[in-house]
């Protein structure tokens, strides 16, 4: 368990890291850079030297602060550590929205205690947002200051604003199913947010995220900022959603159930 202290000392010190990536993530954004493909789960998956390099800066500062704490990121994959304590980073989380200018990606640090992400920042440095979460609330800084994060107080499908990256996440038919019937009967959805609209349901702006085939590093960060803003977020069937897969954002335990009650039958 780690002290009060101990969390203002790690909550800083992500900070920090997120001002690393960004130093290099900025100036490639909106510049022409070139793009690779990994061939991952899409037919296109995109990776760029901007991705490569934020999160070796990342880890250079890791290394020389804490050097016992492990590292498991998207890029250069997983370095043990003698601490239970390890960091879950994803450098750019949209590449996508990256590669075509559209200021939706952000940097994903989150602090793992062995147990449970506890600490987790997403940053978007070219439009100045930062979101942070942590034992005891979450907070938003950005061009109108620092504010207190929390989720809105929807409780029903027909009532949330629905916020999915993309549709085509779905592989399985019952997958597809599943999100068609919630997609009918919430109030309005929009695509494309990646990490973004895991802090908007924080942020109290929309009300729930219904996303597949994640990996950790793209929700461990997102996890103590939505909790620590009094939302929740399981997998679809209510499970702990750390190591990615199926994964649901609620602002409240009544949307939450009634999202699960349609995709718990997927399982």
């Amino acid at each position: 368990m780690l002290t009060p202290a101990e969390i203002d000392e790690l909550s800083t010190f992500a900070l920090r890291l997120a001002d690393a990536a960004a130093e290099v993530t900025l100036p490639h954004f909106r510049s022409g850079l070139a793009v690779d493909n990994k061939h991952g789960d899409y037919a296109f998956d995109p990776v760029t030297a901007a991705d490569r390099d934020a999160e070796q800066a990342i880890r250079a500062l890791i290394g020389k602060h804490y050097p016992t704490h492990g590292i498991f990121g998207e890029e250069h994959g997983r370095e043990a550590g003698t601490s239970p304590l390890h960091w879950v980073i994803d450098p750019i989380d949209g590449t996508r929205s990256f590669i075509s200018g559209v200021p939706l990606w952000g940097t994903l640090v989150a602090l793992n205690d062995g147990v449970k992400p506890i600490i987790g920042v997403m940053d978007q440095p070219y439009i100045g947002e930062r979101f942070v979460g942590r034992p005891g609330g979450s907070e938003l800084s950005g061009p109108r200051g620092t504010v207190p994060l929390k989720t809105s107080g929807c409780t029903k499908l027909e009532e949330a604003l629905l916020g999915n990256t993309d549709p085509g996440m779905f592989k399985k038919d019952g997958e597809r199913a599943a999100f068609r019937e919630i997609s009918s009967r919430v109030r309005l959805r929009r695509f494309g947010g990646d990490c973004y609209f895991y802090a908007l349901v924080a942020a109290g702006t929309l009300d729930l995220v219904v996303e597949s085939s994640l990996q950790p590093y793209d929700i461990q960060a997102l996890i103590p900022i939505i909790e620590n803003a009094g939302g929740i977020v399981t997998s679809w069937t209510g499970g702990d959603p750390q190591m990615g897969g199926d994964v649901v954002a609620a602002a409240t335990p009544e949307l939450h159930a009634a999202a699960l009650d349609i995709l718990s039958k997927t399982a």
